[in-house]
């Protein structure tokens, strides 16, 4: 699977809210940092590591924000990986960097916000 086809999946499953699909796009080693992880009580360095971890994470969001929607802008392709940048439903700017592994599943994701 090529990255713009990656991207399709992952928008698609984020914004159809659905757990499972968003699920399967990372590795059961998954290591995700955000600021929300902190946000949301899940820990205090803003990282979860693994799949378990991650569905909490992803059922906690979408339960926190019904309206959830990711709007993409651009999409810059490395050696490893992808960046995506695309706007939340609150009209947040953000760019998640993938790692990706051999299988095409995300084995390390970074997000990060843009500051006014």
């Amino acid at each position: 699977m090529n990255d713009v086809e990656f991207a399709q999946r992952y928008y698609a499953a984020w914004n159809a809210h659905d757990i499972e699909a968003i699920v399967a796009l990372y590795s059961d080693e998954i290591e995700f940092s955000s600021p929300y992880i902190t946000a949301l009580g899940f820990s205090y360095d803003g990282v979860i590591l693994g799949k378990p971890m991650l569905r909490s994470y992803v059922e906690r969001a979408l339960e926190r924000a019904p309206d959830m929607t990711f709007t993409p802008e651009a999409l810059f392709v490395g050696a490893r990986g992808h960046t995506l940048i695309y706007r939340n439903q609150r009209g947040e700017r953000t760019a998640e960097v993938h790692e990706m592994d051999a299988l095409g599943r995300i084995i390390r994701a970074d997000a990060t916000y843009e500051t006014a």
